[in-house]
């Protein structure tokens, strides 16, 4: 099985375990989520280790441009997920955006980003 196998493995496994969690009983998924975010920091270190780990292997069978593009898919089905929650997003954006220090907690992922567009710019 190739890396890019295991990953797509890794996900549907990890996703059926949570839709058949949350489907039977969802509030037991709250302890867990509770537990992933109970230390921002270590969960932003860790999840950027897993995303450059990830990304390596992905680079081996795919390109930039093409991580981009399934990215996009990913994207369109989250937006279709949360789309029922729209005045709680929108609610839950405007108390963020009124936090002075937002930018302070998000610079990791802000520099990720950034990184990640130009490369894509540059590979177009």
């Amino acid at each position: 099985m190739t890396p890019v196998k295991i990953l797509a493995l890794l996900v549907a496994v990890l996703g059926a375990v949570k839709l058949l969690v949350i489907l039977t009983r969802p509030k037991s998924w709250l302890p867990a989520v509770k537990t992933v975010y109970a230390k921002p920091v270590l969960t932003m270190i860790l999840a950027l280790a897993a995303a450059g780990i990830i990304l390596k292997y992905l680079l081996m069978e795919l390109t930039i441009i093409q991580i981009f593009a399934a990215m996009s898919f990913m994207m369109a089905l989250m937006a279709m997920g949360i789309a029922a929650y729209g005045k709680e997003i929108t609610d839950f954006a405007e108390k963020l955006l009124q936090d002075k220090n937002v930018i302070k907690k998000a610079w990791l992922s802000i520099i990720v980003w950034i990184v990640l567009i130009v490369w894509v710019f540059c590979a177009i």
